[in-house]
């Protein structure tokens, strides 16, 4: 029985995710801070599925507790999806150093620390796979939210590279570009519904692009196309625009 080990399990996407997998037959193991929020969803996979689920604490923010986190899984995971993200607030952290500390950390630097540790294993065991959530956002600069898109862009950036290294160990890693997604993380935030995946839309695309082997993948296909022209315009153009 395949294993998956989802990190930043508590999130909307990270549920319909899990909800996905087990379907399919998937073991779980669902690692976040606060793990006792995770048994309801525990028992759901469990009883509604069949299927094994774990649970596992898990910080993003404590790097130095990564390599034992991994180490002490009793069973090690066949696929790791990397879900945990902070949106946070752009005006707040021009101000507001720590703000800003933990829009990096969260979305950039706790990514790559325990990627770095999951990717050592799966390449020394030539087989594996690895999901990054990473986000639209990081494919340009706008001035309203800049510094969350600059940590998706070096995590964007981070997940290329891996998928470059991991090639030829017989490791698949692939990119998850979301775009607009109903979540609690933008439940304050006025979306456009047309823009707008539901989790459930995210759960079958990472699955999707799991078993397919995808590279980079965008849960709404016009993602590709709208963020094409965005990158497009010409930069002395693009920075008189309000975006």
């Amino acid at each position: 029985m395949p294993t998956v080990l989802i990190l930043g399990a508590s999130s909307d996407m990270a549920v319909a995710i899990a909800k996905k997998f087990a379907s399919k037959g998937y073991a779980i193991q669902l690692a976040a801070r606060q793990v006792h929020r995770l048994q309801p969803l525990q028992s759901d996979l469990t009883i509604r599925y069949q299927q094994s689920c774990d649970l596992y604490e898990f910080d993003a923010l404590a790097f130095n507790t990564h390599a034992a986190f991994f180490d002490s899984l009793p069973i090690k995971p066949d696929i790791a999806i990397c879900v945990f993200g902070y949106l946070g607030e752009n005006e707040t952290a021009r101000a507001n150093w720590q703000e800003s500390e933990k829009i990096i950390h969260t979305n950039y630097t706790g990514a790559v620390s325990i990627l770095n540790v999951i990717s050592n294993y799966f390449a020394a065991r030539k087989q594996g796979a690895i999901v990054g959530i990473s986000s639209v956002a990081g494919e340009r600069g706008r001035q309203s939210n800049y510094i969350y898109g600059s940590a998706k862009a070096g995590f964007t950036a981070y997940l290329s590279g891996l998928r470059n290294r991991l090639f030829r160990e017989g490791v698949h890693v692939v990119s998850v570009q979301p775009g607009f997604v109903y979540t609690r993380m933008t439940e304050n935030l006025a979306l456009p519904a047309l823009l707008t995946a539901k989790p459930e839309a995210v759960g079958e695309t990472v699955y999707k692009a799991v078993v397919r082997k995808q590279n980079v993948v965008y849960v709404k296909w016009f993602w590709r196309w709208i963020m094409l022209i965005i990158k497009s315009i010409p930069e002395f153009m693009f920075k008189k625009l309000k975006l």
